[in-house]
């Protein structure tokens, strides 16, 4: 499964090292399958706690969802608290918004910590592309402030929506002034970095083919060596393919576009307080303003071109109806890559085979959840805390279909899911 495109994070990330890929057969505490930022994380906390890991990678880290993403950071999970409250109580709900809340500090704490320039810039603003969906935005500022003790969030009318987004196709949105967006792949850059120095091994370029028990140990096979340990961690997420089938029928990789344009002078009115910017459209739109003034535009939509021309009209079409004076502009990067979603956009974390956890399905919400998720994941193994089991007790049901019929089921209901959009 290949990413398309050369993205404006690889032509701005500065130095990217290399790591060798495996070499032989191993042996180790852990073996972590994925080098995005589940399993990076994992491995910088369990080498830090002594743990000894190996880590592999199909690829360079970061060629998926982690180094080529929106990098918007959110607020608690992929639902609104309100909607998880309905379904799981409110004792859960609040447990997993703190959660939610501790992972984005730790993101940051852990960037600064770590010396890792991840050029953040504060502020989100979610926006109602549809007037019937006011109502609820304007009470979710009030129930996150009254229910959940978080005041940054604030709801704009929608004069202040179009001044804050330099668009009047909004009718209202929300301000969260409590997070902001980053560069995801120099955070997955200084990640790597971060678990060499504090002594795992990682490997790029060593694709898994198969991953057994035997002699109550994991072994994990690969086309240049074997990897045999006590426990394992598979964080490939949208990129598992058929390695292991639990997973496969839980986590469904769906294409996911960004186009970078050139960029739009300091008079441009596009987003003049730089926040990040999502939609409710369900195949939503997010947007945000890059350092150097361009626009970062994104939709969730499974395009049937792969090359990078192809993509960049896509993306201008869809630039061109929020902002109808870009419709001529000059999209100078345009990439794609896969994000792992599960059907009730709940994160996936479960042992999937004894010894073996899988974790991934962040449905777009992961640039802190799956690094905290990697974080919670070594916690588990040293036995300091079982905070993923908060995650790990989340109902997640597999995807209809099994292994034929599920991905044309998804591309028939994201076309309906499109077309409810537009209407």
């Amino acid at each position: 499964m290949i990413s398309p495109g050369h993205s404006w994070y690889e032509a701005t990330a500065g130095k990217r090292p290399q790591y060798p890929a495996l070499d032989g057969d191993t042996r180790c505490d852990v073996v972590i399958v994925g080098g995005g930022f589940t399993g990076l994380s994992a491995a910088v906390h369990l080498a830090k706690a002594g743990v000894d890991a190996v880590l592999i990678d199909a690829n360079r880290f970061g060629d998926g969802a982690s180094g080529r993403n929106g990098g918007q950071m959110g607020t608690g999970q992929r639902a609104w608290p309100e909607e998880l409250e309905a379904e799981l109580g409110f004792e859960r709900s609040r447990a997993l918004f703190d959660l939610a809340e501790e992972a984005k500090a730790h993101l940051l704490e852990f960037a600064e910590t770590n010396k890792i320039e991840i050029d953040y810039q504060a502020g989100q603003i979610s926006a109602a592309h549809k007037q019937r969906y006011v109502r609820d935005y304007r009470a979710h500022a009030d129930i996150m402030a009254e229910r959940y003790g978080y005041p940054h969030i604030r709801f704009m009318e929608r004069d202040e929506t179009a001044a804050a987004l330099g668009t009047d196709r909004y009718f209202g949105a929300v301000r969260d002034t409590g997070t902001g967006h980053i560069h995801p792949l120099k955070l997955v850059i200084g990640t790597a970095k971060a678990a060499k120095k504090a002594g795992a091994r990682i490997h790029e370029m060593t694709p898994a083919v198969a991953i057994r028990r035997a002699s109550g140990k994991i072994v994990v096979e690969t086309a240049t060596g074997s990897i045999t340990a006590d426990r394992a961690l598979l964080a490939t997420n949208a990129y598992g393919g058929g390695l292991e089938p639990v997973s496969a029928a839980h986590i469904m990789p769906i294409g996911s576009f960004i186009g970078a344009t050139a960029p739009l002078g300091k008079d441009s009115p596009v987003i003049p307080g730089g926040e990040a910017v999502d939609d409710s459209r369900f195949v939503v739109r997010y947007f945000r303003k890059s350092k150097d003034g361009r626009l970062l535009f994104g939709g969730r939509e499974i395009y049937a071109v792969t090359d990078p021309k192809g993509m960049a009209d896509q993306i201008r079409r869809q630039i061109a109806e929020v902002y109808p004076g870009l419709s001529d502009v000059e999209i100078t990067h345009a990439w794609g890559g896969y994000v792992g979603i599960t059907l009730p956009r709940k994160p996936f974390v479960r042992e999937v085979m004894p010894g073996v956890i899988s974790a991934g399905g962040y449905s777009g919400h992961g640039v802190m959840l799956s690094n905290f998720t990697g974080k919670l994941f070594a916690e588990s193994v040293t036995g300091n805390r079982d905070r993923l089991k908060l995650l790990r007790e989340l109902k997640v049901p597999a995807f209809p279909g099994g292994s034929w019929l599920r991905q044309p089921l998804l591309f028939l209901a994201l076309n309906w899911y499109a077309l409810r959009d537009r209407i």
